[in-house]
């Protein structure tokens, strides 16, 4: 819980440190999540995530919206984890329900020539996330029968990665986005047999409740 803390503290001091130039909003993406090298017959698990964003530009603005350079912190919470379905007619299917406080910090990059910026950027950042939530739903003989490959009898509740993605600015307040985020911590520390990172494919809208020149 203390790291948390200093997560959102850590935000807020951003956003009040360019509240002259900074513009924000709210966040949101569908995705596609799973865990490397675990929970045999692993098919991933759909989630979402909600969050908010601030943002300013890192070059000159002398033109009205024309800074392409961007840094962008972000605070989201994730609803992460995998369903696997080793020997389902056996075991039926097993589900590892994981829920992130995750926080990005984005440099975001707009195609431009001059002050003439397009519609499409890219972004990439660090992230760190932390475990608010787990549900884990699976037949006791399944871990009897598994735990000698899956060793996931202790869950990580910190970690981090990288994000990256493209994007394209629909409008003045709403933008669309392709993101992958891929982890670089284990989330089962006891499994010495394969990496067990996060990774998810997403799909999301930023919504800019304000909107100015920065």
């Amino acid at each position: 819980m203390k790291k948390l803390n200093i997560l959102i503290a850590f935000f807020l001091v951003m956003m009040v440190s360019g509240q002259d130039t900074f513009k924000y909003g709210v966040t949101g993406n569908f995705h596609k999540g799973s865990i490397v090298g675990v929970h045999d017959v692993s098919k991933g698990a759909y989630g979402g995530s909600l969050g908010i964003f601030a943002q300013w530009s890192l070059v000159e603005n002398d033109v009205f919206d024309s800074a392409w350079l961007y840094i962008m912190p972000q605070i989201e919470y994730s609803m992460q984890g995998e369903i696997a379905k080793a020997e389902e007619d056996r075991f039926g299917i097993q589900e590892f329900d994981h829920d992130y406080v995750a926080m990005q910090v984005y440099l975001r990059y707009f195609f431009h020539q001059g002050n003439m910026k397009r519609d499409v950027y890219l972004f990439v950042g660090p992230r760190i996330e932390y475990l608010v939530r787990e549900k884990r739903k699976v037949d006791p003989a399944y871990d009897l029968a598994y735990y000698q490959y899956n060793l996931d009898d202790k869950l990580s509740k910190f970690g981090y990665g990288v994000s990256f993605g493209v994007g394209l600015k629909l409008s003045l307040k709403l933008e669309t986005f392709i993101r992958y985020d891929q982890g670089f911590s284990k989330v089962y520390p006891n499994n010495n047999n394969n990496f067990t990172y996060n990774r998810l494919l997403a799909v999301g809208l930023n919504y800019y409740i304000n909107e100015n020149w920065w």
